[in-house]
């Protein structure tokens, strides 16, 4: 039978310890996301539709976006036991230079209209961290600005190729002049795709006002104090645009852009090329023939083609024949530090992060990116001690099973006689 007593003073004291109230309110926010997912939540709440539903969505039916992240969920780890890994290095070197995790981050267009602080909070995080920053063509902080907020770290700088040549050439020489050490040219953009959302929401550049927007906006006033107190929304790379994100994509891009252009773009630049967008083995071993440093795996985040490949199930293939010749870097549908560790096992050398970047961006500005880095950096050196690896060199394909749901069909029509 159970002995019961009062409790004393001294056993309750262990029990009664208090922690001192967090009286800043975006640091409180951001000590309780414990994931990518969380900080997700707290810029959905905190963010206008039309700005969140730009980061947020995907082409048409968003299913190359819905594909990508679940093949990173269909996956089995297989670690080893009795490993020493008191001591775990996350670093790794790409493109000629060392980075202390293995991931760096994507370049995104309209950066500051998600939230004011922009590239420059994601190039200060990022150059705290030790990891690369990718400003876009299409971003809202100048080629300087971000060498000004990155000046010892890595840069690189994204680049599509306008109709006006001689613009996208001077874009070019500016980031070269500004000490960028790698450019990533992105070739799956020949006409913008079909953005639903955007299509729904009205969404202009900069964001326009309409009693819809005004009726969205009231619970979320910081983002409008913000957006109204600081400098009007705008291209620092380009002239000033008043329309839709689509009528200025489909303006701009050129889609006659060819290989024989990719090999001009890459003997103007005087660093490391990489080519972004690739999603098919074939096209991966024509840009290696042209020499290239290295390629992203990437369906640009599912927001161009729709029901396009899985870069994650193409990145074995590419990398079991490819992987001597140029570096591999795998974008899409990541959202966890084991998302990242499961490619480099299955041979990618790095990683790319845009949602999760700006969904760090929405929840908490400059704070927010570091505070996702930090989850995403914790979750890799946490896989890699469940799986035995005390290094990123150690990981390889025996670590990781991906478990395909979506097998192709048998083809039994004989192909189109051309």
């Amino acid at each position: 039978m159970v002995q019961r007593r009062v409790p004393k003073v001294r056993d309750l004291a262990p029990l009664l310890q208090f922690k001192r109230p967090e009286l800043d309110g975006r640091k409180r926010r951001l000590d309780a996301a414990l994931t990518v997912a969380d900080l997700r939540h707290i810029a959905q709440r905190r963010t206008p539709k039309a700005a969140f539903d730009y980061t947020e969505g995907a082409a048409e039916q968003e299913l190359s976006l819905a594909r990508a992240r679940q093949a990173f969920e269909d996956i089995e780890f297989h670690p080893a036991i009795l490993r020493d890994v008191s001591r775990v290095d996350t670093g790794v070197d790409i493109l000629g230079g060392h980075c202390e995790l293995p991931f760096g981050i994507a370049p995104t267009g309209f950066t500051r209209m998600m939230q004011t602080e922009g590239e420059i909070a994601g190039a200060g995080a990022a150059a705290a961290a030790g990891i690369p920053f990718s400003l876009s063509t299409m971003g809202t902080s100048s080629i300087e600005d971000v060498a000004a907020a990155n000046p010892s770290g890595r840069n690189w700088f994204q680049l599509y190729m306008w109709k006006d040549r001689d613009r996208s050439m001077a874009l070019v020489n500016r980031a070269a002049a500004a000490g960028f050490d790698t450019l990533l040219v992105t070739v799956d953009v020949p006409v913008a795709g079909a953005r639903l959302r955007d299509k729904r929401n009205g969404m202009t550049i900069p964001p326009s006002l309409s009693l819809k927007t005004v009726i969205n906006a009231i619970p979320r006033p910081a983002w409008w104090i913000d957006f109204l107190t600081t400098e009007p929304l705008a291209f620092a790379s380009l002239d000033r645009w008043s329309g839709t994100v689509a009528e200025l994509l489909d303006t701009m891009f050129d889609p006659t852009v060819d290989f024989d252009d990719l090999a001009w773009i890459s003997k103007q630049w005087p660093g490391k090329v990489v080519v972004k967008g690739i999603q098919t083995l074939d096209d991966a071993r024509r840009v290696a023939d042209l020499g290239v440093d290295g390629i992203v795996l990437s369906n640009h985040g599912g927001r161009q083609l729709d029901r396009a490949p899985i870069p994650f199930h193409l990145l074995p293939e590419v990398a079991a024949e490819l992987g001597d010749q140029l570096e591999i870097i795998l974008d899409t549908g990541i959202m966890s530090g084991a998302d990242i560790v499961a490619s480099l096992a299955l041979g990618a050398d790095f990683t790319l992060v845009g949602r999760a970047y700006l969904y760090g961006l929405m929840a908490g500005g400059r704070e927010g990116v570091d505070r996702m880095i930090e989850i995403l950096g914790s979750e890799v050196e946490r896989t890699m001690k469940l799986l035995g690896v005390s290094s990123v060199a150690e990981l390889e394909p025996a670590h990781v099973t991906q478990l395909r749901r979506l097998l192709p069909v048998e083809q039994g029509v004989p192909a189109r006689t051309r």
